[in-house]
């Protein structure tokens, strides 16, 4: 059984199921509570603040977490008069109102400052919470803490306020768990009973902090199984369920990482009991272990008794950065369709719809910085004038494969994980509502929402157009098309470009095909598919070229991705 209530790094995990508080009398006696309290009171004392002497002074003793959970419990229903008329051992503290204010309101602000969620388990024999809708629960908790704040307050001014602020004080994400009913082969029993997200609900604005705010390196592949002799602490690890593309995904991630957990309800469709109950998945992930070897290991192993690639990365502040849990996922994808031969593609498409009637699908290649989200979503912007519709095939990843002797598009995330830099300032704002916001104070500050459906994203579009994202070119032309296949080969495998400070990379460098999550590890099979799609595309008068976003060009930031959506526009007219 998960625990009542724990807390590591910068979150806070309750478990409902095991303890609900829905009135303040019973959160001051819960031991969330108690815990938050010893944990706000020790950072004041490690910190050396004048508050904390000023409280040891006033309560008379070095120990004050008993006396000041005992004093919040009185004002709840009581005002400061008569608690000092109860109890003469508050009366010093109580004299010094603002003192006590300035606790209460350091208090409440280092709780909403946490990363707060919370767990329901459901089990065939539900009860009490588990079989209570979840989303009141969330909403009548964090009323709880509300009122417990506001109470406590107002009994130390002895007046109520005139201005109420309705802020988010319950939790950013409630999680309701499942029993595990997943297929996994025998040798990976050590993660037989892990408990499956089923559902989630996240509270906006949803803003989280991981320690790292940009990916290094690529992942390598090791010939031992990492996850076989592993010693996973069950309670401590959650499953989400993911469909990418057309396969199933299993992903385990530490509480510690929770945040990137929740994360991945934004960027991959959560699969249903249907879709994983009684069947193996293709891709298992496990995020966030402790192991005895030090320094970050991110590495990739396929097993082929098995037909899975497994994917590893140990618990290190090296790796709390999503980008480590999104290229994982999406390096075992691409590694799995380069097995049955489709070429994994690093960039964007869309299906657009003119005001005429006529549809293209427009293809962007490009590796983490290129432009190509940047310039589809000016293309989205300044679409209203043009466009019936604009679908989203894929942000980021997606596949190209030959059917029918024609190239045809398919996408792997309903999300996209975009730079808050290289976005028109007031983006942000409009989709606070629906967003998770990742470190938006540093640079590199990212944004994770959700821009597609899944029916979408595995349809299949033939493709109409390819360009290859140049942001460090300032080409005047901004659309060029190539008129062989060897000179867009040659562009495309290349893949040259700008940093722009998503990875530790600095300055132009080279990519593989673009593409450091699978094909680069399959360099030589790659190859092959490259040319029968690249064959396939001329084959068929498909226009293949490059697009100049000037990504990385200072002072082109904006405006080079808009000058690039306007020359699509044009595109399109012309067709």
């Amino acid at each position: 059984m998960i625990k009542e209530y724990s807390q590591n790094r910068s979150n806070v995990i309750m478990n409902f199921s095991k303890k609900y508080c829905d009135s303040p009398q019973e959160l001051l006696q819960s031991l969330g509570f108690r815990k938050v309290l010893e944990k706000y009171v020790s950072i004041l004392k490690k910190k050396d603040t004048l508050l904390y002497d000023n409280l040891v002074h006033s309560i008379g003793r070095d120990k004050i977490n008993k006396p000041l959970l005992e004093l919040f419990r009185l004002l709840l229903v009581l005002d400061t008069s008569e608690v000092a008329k109860l109890n003469k051992e508050y009366s010093k503290l109580i004299q010094e109102k603002d003192l006590l204010i300035d606790f209460v309101e350091g208090f409440y602000n280092y709780w909403r400052k946490l990363e707060r969620y919370a767990l329901i388990q459901t089990s065939k024999e539900s009860s009490g919470i588990q079989s209570v809708n979840f989303i009141g629960a969330n909403n009548n908790f964090s009323n709880t803490v509300l009122s417990t704040y506001r109470s406590i307050e107002e009994n130390i001014m002895g007046y109520k306020h005139n201005v109420y602020r309705q802020l988010s004080a319950g939790i950013n994400a409630g999680i309701v768990l499942n029993e595990n009913h997943e297929t996994l082969p025998v040798e990976y029993d050590v993660l037989s009973g892990i408990q499956v997200v089923n559902a989630l609900v996240i509270t906006p604005p949803f803003i989280i902090y991981p320690k790292r705010n940009t990916r290094s390196g690529t992942f390598s592949e090791v010939f031992a199984n990492p996850i076989s002799n592993l010693n996973i602490k069950k309670s401590h690890y959650f499953c989400y369920p993911a469909k990418v593309g057309e396969l199933l995904a299993f992903v385990y991630f530490h509480r510690d990482f929770m945040n990137h957990g929740v994360a991945l309800a934004n960027l991959f469709e959560l699969a249903k009991p249907q879709d994983y109950e009684h069947k193996k998945p293709d891709l298992i992930y496990v995020f966030g272990q402790r192991i005895e070897e030090k320094g970050k290991k991110t590495v990739f192993y396929k097993d082929n008794q098995n037909d899975m690639y497994i994917g590893f990365a140990n618990n290190t502040e090296d790796i709390d950065y999503f980008g480590y849990m999104k290229k994982m996922i999406l390096t075992l994808h691409n590694l799995k369709m380069i097995d049955k031969q489709h070429l994994p593609i690093h960039g964007a498409m869309v299906n657009v719809t003119m005001k005429s009637g006529k549809t293209a699908n427009i293809a962007i290649i490009g590796d983490s910085g290129a432009g190509k989200s940047e310039s589809l979503e000016a293309f989205r912007l300044l679409s209203d004038k043009y466009l019936k519709e604009i679908k989203i095939i894929f942000d980021d990843m997606g596949t190209f494969k030959i059917e029918n002797g024609k190239v045809y598009g398919y996408g792997t995330e309903i999300g996209a994980f975009v730079r808050l830099d290289d976005l028109d300032p007031g983006y942000a704002f409009k989709e606070m509502d629906r967003a998770i916001f990742m470190n938006p104070d540093k640079v590199n500050a990212r944004l994770l929402l959700p821009v597609s459906t899944y029916k979408d994203i595995v349809k299949g579009y033939k493709v109409d157009i390819v360009l290859y994202a140049n942001n460090y070119d300032n080409n005047k032309e901004v659309l060029e098309l190539f008129s062989n296949k060897e000179d867009a080969k040659d562009t495309f495998v290349k893949g040259y470009r700008m940093a722009k400070g998503t990875t530790s990379e600095k300055g132009v460098v080279e990519s593989y095909f673009a593409n450091p999550f699978g094909p680069i590890q399959r360099k030589e099979e790659t190859d092959i598919i490259i040319e029968r799609v690249f064959s396939t595309l001329f084959n068929n008068k498909v226009e293949v070229g490059q697009i100049y976003t000037k990504l990385g060009i200072k002072g082109y930031e904006i405006k080079g991705p808009e000058k690039a959506a306007i020359k699509l526009f044009e595109w399109l007219k012309s067709k």
